[in-house]
């Protein structure tokens, strides 16, 4: 086992080895996240969601979650099961609390998160059977295998990759090769059997780049799900996409993702680009998540309907996790800032809106947008999936902020951070200071040893009008034309601040085309919702984006905004931002703003 400063020491290398290795399987790679070193983040929401979920995992006891391991492999077993999810064992959320903690561990140096993971993983591993059954099938041991990787990987953890040849090579002798067709109508079959199958290619694709073993590659290219991504390959209006479980299909798309990394074919990267657009145009809410009852909804109307009815109108956690790795992909092999925009919805209005873990396992798992109101309610059975992809999620965050390529410094998001651009010439370190997006302005200050040229560049959300930037506070006169980024090339001095403004206009976006007037509120890239717990006149929204923006009138408290109507009468409901809902706190979202108020007095 490697101790702190060993592991300091060769966590680079390794890190480097796998980009490298990226870098020659997929030559048109542009720009690269920072892989989980180097950046911090600093005081706001999203940090301290980050860490009260810590003391959740660390509180919870090693012998509960491995409980249900050792009975099975007949060990002595104290403790107890977590129950839910969990209540046999903890095979749906160890792989992924695995990876979580290895990440945490390699972007904030979180040594207690290191030695949690490494001891559940060496006691978990002597429950495995001696040919390498680990008792679990597909879709569990697909998380596992995303957990030892990142073990290896992020938590410099040496004895991880044994565990991973070993259940790896029964699996390839063992597993079931003969995945039944996905059904979409079928209301068991619509995730495959064996469950989720589809999703196993991209961290077996990232098993043969941490090991270098030709087999796992072979074994990843078995589940390529043809029958699904081909659809994708010349088009993004594809008719019959609808029906499947939205989640893991969201999900298996990062396989195609790695398969263009790996194999390098082309196919794979317009399948993923095709299938993000599909996914923006058809399938999206405004708060960047999806899956009303966990499917794609038909292009025909659907997804706005749903809103008439289903409570579990999205599956917020593990949907972000999925849309976060697709995104990424995109940006890294694209260069392309339009990705950064359904990073950012989802940094802020999915898993960045979920309400906090408790103890017992309950979690936050869908989010309620119908039109006759909401809540934010928890799950009512415990330690689901997405308490499992909730701590990739938070880790996720300091991979999400900032990319680089050999010149250039990119900022995606507009969050309070710090990161450490390690160059050959010298380090430069960029610290961001903001509200955003309560405020409408990010500065960024620079610290390096002397004089250092190069582009900084900066996401220009799609959505956004008359960006400027202010350099040392004079004007720039930077192109930020929407959907880019915009850059600032001169030679840099320590010291140096760079302000950007986003403006955050207040504007109605549609569910989707076949309902053009039922809408949410949208402030940049935050969903607003409406307090729904007084007895108010019946609320009707105006005509155009121009009138909402007189209606509604900025607070004291940041981003919430009364609602002053033209006609004088008296409304006490607010709009702010959905983050901030608390539990059980009743809320509008979506509005339909040509249904006529009826009278309650």
């Amino acid at each position: 086992m490697l101790d702190r400063r060993d592991f300091l020491k060769a966590a680079p290398v390794a890190a480097t080895v796998v980009a490298e290795t990226l870098k020659a399987a997929a030559p048109n790679l542009r720009i690269e996240a920072f892989d989980y070193q180097g950046v911090r983040l600093g005081a706001s929401r999203w940090s301290d969601q980050a860490r009260i979920a810590r003391e959740f995992y660390l509180s919870l006891p090693d012998d509960d979650i491995l409980q249900g391991f050792r009975a099975e492999a007949g060990l002595p077993a104290p403790g107890k099961p977590l129950g839910g999810w969990c209540a046999k064992d903890s095979s749906m959320v160890l792989g992924q609390w695995l990876s979580g903690m290895s990440r945490t561990y390699r972007a904030t140096g979180d040594t207690a998160m290191r030695e949690k993971a490494v001891r559940l993983m060496t006691e978990w591993g002597k429950t495995v059977k001696p040919d390498g059954d680990c008792r679990m099938r597909h879709y569990a041991f697909d998380k596992m295998v995303c957990g030892l990787v990142d073990m290896k990987l992020y938590g410099g953890a040496t004895e991880a990759l044994p565990l991973l040849e070993k259940i790896i090579d029964y699996a390839e002798k063992n597993f079931e090769r003969t995945p039944m067709i996905v059904e979409p109508g079928h209301n068991t079959y619509y995730y495959g059997l064996p469950q989720e199958w589809y999703t196993l290619s991209e961290n077996l694709y990232r098993a043969y780049q941490v090991t270098g073993n030709p087999r796992h590659k072979a074994f990843a290219a078995v589940w390529h799900y043809h029958q699904y991504w081909d659809k994708f390959d010349k088009t993004s209006s594809v008719p019959d996409a609808q029906g499947v479980h939205a989640y893991s299909h969201v999900n298996t798309f990062s396989g195609a993702a790695m398969a263009y990394a790996v194999e390098g074919d082309p196919k794979y990267l317009r399948i993923i680009r095709n299938a993000y657009d599909y996914l923006q145009n058809t399938q999206c809410y405004a708060t960047g998540c999806y899956g009303p009852n966990e499917r794609f909804m038909a292009p025909d109307g659907s997804l706005g309907r749903a809103l008439d009815s289903r409570s579990d109108t999205a599956e917020v956690v593990c949907g972000s996790w999925a849309g976060f790795k697709l995104a990424r992909y995109l940006t890294q092999f694209t260069g392309e800032s339009r990705y950064g925009d359904w990073i950012e919805r989802l940094f802020y209005n999915g898993v960045g809106a979920a309400l906090p873990l408790e103890p017992g396992g309950r979690n936050f798992y869908y989010s309620d947008y119908r039109v006759s109101g909401g809540m934010k309610v928890y799950r009512w059975d415990t330690f689901t999936c997405c308490s499992a992809s909730l701590l990739q999620n938070l880790a996720d965050y300091h991979n999400l902020i900032y990319y680089r390529d050999a010149s250039s410094l990119y900022v995606n998001l507009y969050v309070p951070s710090e990161v450490t651009w390690r160059r050959p010439t010298g380090d430069v370190k960029l610290i961001q200071n903001t509200s955003y997006p309560e405020a409408e302005t990010s500065t960024l200050r620079l610290e390096m040893k002397g004089n250092v040229s190069f582009p900084l560049r900066f996401r220009v959300p799609g959505w956004s009008q008359e960006v400027s930037v202010r350099v040392n506070g004079v004007e720039a006169n930077v192109p930020a034309k929407p959907g880019t980024w915009a850059t600032v090339e001169r030679t840099w001095a320590s010291g140096d601040t760079v302000e950007i403004r986003i403006p955050l206009r207040l504007r109605m976006e549609p569910v989707d085309r076949q309902h053009p007037d039922r809408v949410a509120v949208v402030r940049g890239p935050v969903v607003m919702a409406l307090d729904y717990d007084y007895h108010d006149p019946n609320l009707m929204l105006p005509a155009t984006d121009g009138e909402l923006a007189k209606w509604l009138v900025a607070e004291n408290e940041p981003a919430v905004f009364r609602i002053a109507r033209p006609d004088g009468r008296p409304i006490r409901l607010k709009f702010r931002p959905y983050y901030q809902m608390a539990h059980g706190f009743p809320y509008l979202m979506y509005f339909d703003r040509q249904s006529k108020p009826y009278a309650l007095w």
